[in-house]
């Protein structure tokens, strides 16, 4: 991620958890990260994972879109990479995402709030994905929707896959 990008991330978490009460180590423990990796985050510093956006997405209270819509390159880690496309404004919360995993990708994604649900059209590629132990194949045009609210994952083989992914939140992840 960019400078600017990390920035701006920096400034919104900040706010967000303000906003909330919460205090730096407040948010850092229930999140399961060191108080000085929260810190240099809200500072514009650190190179945060997708999981720890997520983790801190959870427990602010927030759709993971809400932390990361003022950022407008994709994010990513290890072959993964996710950009926001747009966000709803209606209950449930439903956020779309573009996403694209580079060849021989393997990402567990950590369980989201409860009640979340994904669902995933592939454009192009090969992708299994899905709760771990249930995952489905997809080729090009494929849709398939799961709980996301339990570990689940993302593997391509010898091609990236690009595809449409919207997540729509249960009643824990609908407060903005």
């Amino acid at each position: 991620m960019d400078k600017l990008s990390l920035n701006t991330l920096g400034q919104h978490l900040q706010a967000l958890r303000l906003e909330r009460g919460r205090s730096l180590s407040q948010l850092a423990n229930e999140a399961g990260i060191a108080k000085s990796n929260l810190c240099r985050l809200e500072q514009g510093n650190g190179n945060p994972t997708l999981d720890t956006i997520w983790r801190l997405a959870v427990q602010l209270n927030v759709p993971f879109g809400t932390l990361v819509a003022p950022i407008n390159v994709p994010l990513g880690e290890d072959g993964v990479q996710v950009r926001l496309i747009d966000q709803g404004k209606d209950s449930p919360q439903v956020d779309a995402y573009w996403m694209r995993c580079a060849p021989h990708t393997l990402r567990h994604a950590e369980a989201h709030t409860a009640g979340t649900r994904e669902s995933l059209t592939l454009i192009s590629g090969w992708l299994e994905a899905g709760p771990e132990g249930h995952t489905s194949q997809l080729t090009p045009g494929d849709t398939v929707t799961f709980p996301a609210d339990q570990p689940h994952l993302y593997r391509t083989y010898a091609a990236e896959a690009t595809l449409m992914m919207t997540i729509t939140y249960g009643a824990e992840g609908q407060t903005s």
